[in-house]
């Protein structure tokens, strides 16, 4: 009894120490981040990215004392996971704001600056060391393999690992992450729209070029991996049209479902996405595994009318169903599903859930990032199915994004209206792009002149 209070007085003791120790890491944190930003705000890249060196590799000789001293009471408090954040979130600070003035280059400098080859230097400095030591364990963590996406920009995807040609959706796990810091969840967002966008542009340049004769006779560059089919199967994607077009048949299946009970709704869902599907082994299959999902499925909201939240969250754990669970491992479902041998079938019905809940696409995103990192170690010629896969999906979400329209052309108008299969060698292909609820060609495609009032070609 006589030693509780001692014990007490020390504990108090500790707790205080403790407190005091975080609430020192946490200025030196807010005194770096200032001074980052406004030395990247006001300075060439090429003297912050120096700056950066003196601050974290050389330790010395930076302009900030300041800086310099919060660098020490991070090392000094011997907190690796502190300095990792520190460190990780610096980083982003010079990405955000050198990707937001269109400056690239620095960036791409300065994850290459992590290879210098100082950080393998002997040094007889206790505190030169520790953080030459935590420099290293951070080149070789997720953390900077994260940092690394932000050079894809400068990359040849077609050249490269074969994981690269899918950075746009390697980067929405980290913009999702709460837990990062808001530098890099902002900067992986916007270089993953940029990466988007380019596809999309250079989608429509192939598609416009394939078909047209070029004065050089070079075969145009192809921005997928699909080779000469991709622009079969982009036409045997647009070609669903007019009432049965998948748009439609979305709008069609909200339309019944409004204010039915959740049990109907899932009921109905199944319906819905088996729906025209023509591979009969497909549809069983399908149907069979989403019904055993669905049975159970949030089974206490059955009688109650279905709401945009349980939608969401339907949609969500139909998404895990089809992709992967555990966020880990590709789902059994997933690979039953391919292993029948149609993937555009698979991406189809992915396409039509968000086609229902459009909120449910970054989720699809994220589970399609974890499917390629489980894959990421294989050689490509091991793993071409997935990769198939992967490039219809690509190619299918690109044409049915929100501000493209693509229009199929009949080209030879002497034929039947409806043959009894789709050619799609007696037809064109032609994008737009929508822009503030107006249709615009993409830049360098056709002349204006040359479309009519409902936005087709006039003159093939």
């Amino acid at each position: 009894m006589i030693g509780e209070p001692i014990q007490n007085s020390q504990q108090s003791e500790s707790s205080y120490r403790f407190s005091r120790q975080g609430r020192n890491i946490q200025q030196a944190q807010e005194c770096i981040y200032e001074f980052l930003l406004e030395i990247v705000r006001k300075w060439p890249p090429e003297e912050v990215l120096l700056e950066f060196k003196r601050l974290f590799v050389y330790h010395v000789d930076s302009i900030s004392s300041n800086a310099m001293h919060a660098i020490y009471e991070i090392v000094f408090s011997n907190n690796q996971e502190e300095f990792r954040n520190t460190l990780k979130r610096s980083c982003y600070i010079l990405v955000n704001n050198w990707d937001a003035s269109r400056n690239y280059k620095p960036i791409r400098e300065l994850v290459h600056l992590f290879s210098d080859p100082a950080f393998n230097r002997y040094t007889a400095s206790p505190t030169l060391k520790r953080l030459r030591i935590w420099l290293n364990d951070f080149v070789h963590s997720k953390d900077f393999e994260e940092l690394k996406l932000f050079t894809s920009r400068y990359e040849d995807q077609q050249r490269g690992p074969w994981i690269s040609r899918y950075t746009s959706y390697l980067l929405v796990p980290q913009y999702v992450n709460l837990q990062n810091p808001l530098e890099q969840r902002e900067a992986a967002r916007a270089l993953s729209k940029q990466l988007k966008d380019r596809f999309k542009f250079d989608l429509a340049m192939y598609i416009a070029r394939s078909q047209t004769r070029a004065a050089d006779n070079r075969p145009p560059k192809n921005p997928t991996a699909l080779g000469d089919e991709a622009l079969r199967l982009i036409k045997m994607i647009v070609a669903r049209r007019g009432q049965f077009s998948y748009v439609n048949l979305a709008n069609i299946f909200l339309h019944q479902v409004e204010r039915v009970t959740y049990k109907e709704f899932k009921q109905s869902l199944q319906t819905y996405l088996a729906f025209s599907v023509e591979n009969q082994a497909f549809t069983e299959t399908l149907r069979a595994k989403l019904g055993e999902k669905l049975e159970h499925l949030y089974e206490e909201y059955n009688k109650e009318v279905v709401t945009n939240a349980l939608i969401l969250r339907t949609c969500n754990r139909i998404i895990d169903t089809l992709t992967t669970e555990n966020q880990t491992d590709p789902s059994p479902l997933f690979i039953q599903l391919l292993s029948q041998g149609n993937p555009i079938t698979l991406v189809i019905v992915l396409l039509k859930v968000i086609l229902i809940c459009q909120h449910a696409r970054t989720h699809l995103e994220t589970r399609i990032a974890e499917l390629i990192k489980h894959y990421q170690d294989y050689p490509e010629n091991e793993c071409d199915w997935v990769i198939n896969f992967l490039e219809i999906f690509n190619v299918t979400f690109a044409i049915y994004a929100e501000n493209v329209r693509y229009n199929l052309v009949k080209m030879e108008p002497n034929q039947p209206e409806q043959p009894r299969a789709f050619d799609p060698d007696t037809y064109r292909i032609f994008s737009q792009l929508r822009h503030e609820e107006k249709l615009e060609l993409f830049p360098g495609l056709v002349p204006q002149e040359d479309v009519s009032e409902d936005g087709l070609l006039l003159d093939g």
